[in-house]
């Protein structure tokens, strides 16, 4: 009620704000959950993963390609997507983990932004842009709809929303309560130490980096359905809202980062209606972080380095 009262002060219909409502928080579910799964991975290893949504991109074409041109049950071609964005972390965590790990996190950083752009050049090789066609990765859930205070909501959209809550409870509980949780915790605080405790600091840092692969297929299957298109470079660059969700949590509170997700997605959903600043769509995740971090601040100095040992 109280949001109807401030919508007619301002003089904003209500009811055509609905449906960009129901979208914003869908949107902005993909964000906070693809941003958990960036924070998890950053305390575990110090790595800022800017490789995540082209990760989910590519992982999206499979499962689009599988759809597509074989014969096989669609649901495997979901679980594929899924699985193909923890399999490929994990093997650039294997392999290029080890060698960046003494590394300046700039350094960590920029190893994954080459992944991004190898996987995007890879994308635009074997699917290129324009043609006749769009692509399209339409989910089951999409099909069924029905009505939330008089907006049609889908169960796609309910999923994206209800995951990324489930999504961060369960990691909140799992990084407190569980001695893997315990380790990533011990890890980021002291590497050096916590391996000279016998804790296997490669094991621990390989189920990170396939923990937040496995997030970033889920979101490269829900984004393209929210989206109604398969559109590779749109979903490489979910990063920078993952990444503006992360940051409007400091790198730290799973929870922060759950709601600067969802601000981040009503933002931008917002903001389409208006001709004059839908271009400007794009900035959105930037002003938030901004602003969130220059609040957060005030007392304490925020940094997204970590110490290298």
């Amino acid at each position: 009620m109280d949001s109807v009262v401030a919508f007619a002060v301002f003089g904003v219909d209500w009811e055509f704000f609905k449906p960009y409502i129901v979208l914003g928080l869908a949107l902005g579910g993909v964000y906070a959950l693809s941003g958990v799964g960036i924070v998890v991975l950053y305390q575990a290893t110090g790595v800022l993963n800017l490789a995540f949504g082209a990760i989910g991109a590519a992982g999206a074409l499979i499962a689009y390609w599988m759809i597509n041109h074989t014969s096989w049950p669609h649901w495997l071609a979901y679980v594929t997507c899924v699985a193909f964005g923890g399999v490929v972390n994990l093997a650039y965590g294997l392999f290029f983990g080890p060698a960046f790990a003494a590394r300046d996190p700039l350094v960590k950083m920029m190893g994954t932004l080459g992944l991004a752009l190898i996987l995007l050049g890879l994308m635009a090789w074997r699917a290129p842009v324009g043609g006749a066609f769009a692509r399209f990765l339409p989910l089951p859930s999409s099909s069924h709809t029905f009505t939330v205070f008089g907006a049609f909501v889908n169960w796609t959209q309910v999923i994206a929303l209800v995951f990324a809550i489930a999504l961060t409870v369960v990691t909140t509980a799992f990084l407190r309560y569980t001695n893997l949780g315990t380790a990533y915790r011990a890890i980021a605080n002291d590497r050096e130490i916590t391996a000279t405790l016998g804790v296997p600091v490669r094991r621990v840092e390989a189920s990170a980096w396939f923990g937040s692969g496995l997030v970033a297929g889920a979101a490269g299957l829900l984004l393209p359905d929210l989206l109604t298109s398969l559109d590779y470079a749109a979903l490489t660059f979910l990063v920078i809202a993952a990444l503006a969700a992360a940051l409007i949590g400091r790198l730290q509170s799973l929870w922060v980062t759950l709601l600067g997700g969802l601000a981040v997605g009503l933002a931008q959903a917002l903001f389409a209606p208006y001709a004059s600043i839908t271009q400007y769509r794009s900035a959105a995740p930037f002003v938030l972080a901004i602003v969130a971090l220059l609040w957060l601040s005030r007392r304490r100095v925020v940094t997204i380095t970590r110490t290298a040992r």
